[in-house]
């Protein structure tokens, strides 16, 4: 086979640290890129060669296209892999990539901007026979247009930018009489956040599952799925926890939606790895939007797969053929991902930055840890709050979940508020157990009940660990610290 001599890896933390360990084992050299305060990231010790490309704002940083470009041609890397986030579906740096005469290992500049559209996408979607949310063919034009096709599909509805992603800007609507100020509101947002101030209206589904499939595709023609991933533990239309496969899927739904799934990727002529989300409810699932790039929970499908998608992805883009036909592709065990971010579950998830003063990694049988953080880490108001991607693995979806459990009792991070307890409520509920959940989750007030209950269980653990080190000041403050954050919080 022939692949890449050097790749730059165009993004931070835990993702650009994965796909320099694929380049690492195909023989690759990388090239990181980093802000100012990333200078002592891990990832930029990993990679062979490493660049700065600005300032702490993604903006004058890992969002500068000329100077990614720039540092890719100075050092003759070949190739560049954009990981997730930031500029992995921004069709602009793909086609200044094309343009440079670098590859971009991911889709072409062509198809990120036909799927990037959700609009564009759902009636690409219509024509290929996969089934869609009902709701306005076009965006919104006026306010009476909006109305009109509201009543003809039933509230609840949803408004939402046709650009962009991850919930950015969604506007749940009850009734007639919030219509117009979704409408704003989300016009406002998606202008601001994406540069496009198109939306689209559709049924809202008050309580669905959000299950996707990954896809695998190159340019001899060959496409193939990895089975599928539930993703329905969600805060703010963002995942927090995902698994596979799907607890409630039966075989007949897996074909459909597979089939769907492929379906999906033929209409756009998709290369490399991809990812087709659908929403189900009432037996029934929709399409609701094409991710064209790599998932953060890539890391579920490799281990109940055994497919390395980086290596994949690498190798696509270099022209070979997959390594994989669909028959040769096995669905064995369960896994299970949670995001451990840096925020504070009581208080809306708000982000919580600041350094991290004592940090111990879980391991043992059946547990893959991937992140960028260190004791003495710290955590950037300017990027994603996420510290790790913690997944379990186990022959049965009880195994994985129970080994869950053992190693988020092993995870210490100290120094900032994180979603662990979170987590460990989740894998003690007795509804996720019997994977009876569904987007709004998260919302319901059995979970705010089991999450407080955790939160106690947490202190108790924090206050025996500051015991049982070195009792020094951050220790100790940080002990004190949590006692008041429970004590703070309303009892049942």
């Amino acid at each position: 086979m022939t692949f890449f001599e050097k790749v730059l890896v165009a993004n931070r933390g835990e993702i650009a640290i994965r796909v320099m360990r694929a380049c690492r084992e195909m023989g690759i050299e990388t090239v990181a890129i980093y802000s100012d305060p990333d200078r002592n990231a891990l990832h930029v010790s990993y990679a062979d060669e490493a660049f700065p490309v600005g300032e702490a704002p993604p903006a004058k940083s890992y969002l500068n296209i000329d100077r990614i470009i720039d540092v890719a041609r100075k050092t003759g890397a070949e190739a560049i892999h954009p990981g997730y986030g930031f500029l992995a579906e921004n069709a602009g740096f793909a086609r200044a990539c094309e343009e440079n005469g670098v590859t971009f290992i991911g889709p072409t500049s062509r198809t990120i901007r036909a799927m990037g559209s959700k609009i564009g996408a759902k009636q690409m979607m219509q024509a290929a026979g996969v089934p869609v949310v009902p709701g306005t063919p076009e965006g919104i034009g006026n306010l009476d247009d909006a109305k009109g096709i509201a009543a003809e599909i039933g509230y609840p509805v949803i408004v939402k930018a046709s650009a962009g992603g991850g919930g950015i800007g969604m506007q749940i609507v009850e009734d007639e009489a919030g219509l117009a100020d979704a409408i704003e509101g989300a016009r406002r947002i998606a202008g601001s956040a994406f540069g496009d101030p198109t939306l689209l209206l559709e049924k809202y589904l008050v309580k669905p599952r959000h299950v996707e499939v990954q896809i695998l595709g190159d340019e001899h023609g060959h496409m193939v799925h990895l089975y599928e991933r539930e993703c329905s533990i969600q805060r703010r239309h963002q995942k927090l926890v995902e698994e596979s496969p799907c607890p409630i899927m039966t075989e007949d739904l897996r074909e459909r939606m597979t089939a769907s799934a492929i379906a999906a990727a033929k209409a756009c002529n998709y290369v490399n790895a991809g990812t087709v989300e659908f929403l189900y409810a009432g037996g029934e699932y929709y399409f609701m939007e094409m991710n064209t790039r790599l998932q953060v929970e890539h890391t579920i499908t490799e281990l109940v797969t055994g497919v390395d998608l980086v290596r994949q992805q690498i190798a696509t883009a270099a022209g070979e053929p997959l390594e994989y036909s669909q028959d040769e592709i096995s669905l064995r065990g369960h896994a299970i991902e949670c995001r451990i971010n840096a925020e504070d579950p009581l208080n809306n998830f708000q982000a919580t930055p600041g350094k991290i003063v004592r940090y111990r990694s879980p391991g043992g049988p059946g547990v893959r840890l991937d992140s960028g953080v260190h004791m003495g880490y710290a955590i950037s108001p300017y990027y994603d709050s996420m510290i790790a991607k913690l997944c379990t693995y186990g022959l049965s979806r009880i195994t994985a979940i129970e080994r869950m459990r053992r190693a988020i009792s092993e995870y210490v991070i100290l120094g900032v508020q994180t979603t662990l307890p979170l987590h460990f409520a989740l894998m003690h509920n007795r509804h996720f157990i019997e994977g009876d959940t569904h987007t709004h989750f998260l919302t319901e007030e059995h979970i705010q009940r089991s999450l407080l209950r955790a939160l106690r269980e947490e202190e108790a653990r924090m206050q025996t660990l500051a015991s049982s080190l070195r009792q020094t000041k951050e220790v100790a403050a940080i002990s004190a610290a949590v006692g008041t954050y429970i004590r703070s919080k309303p009892r049942e």
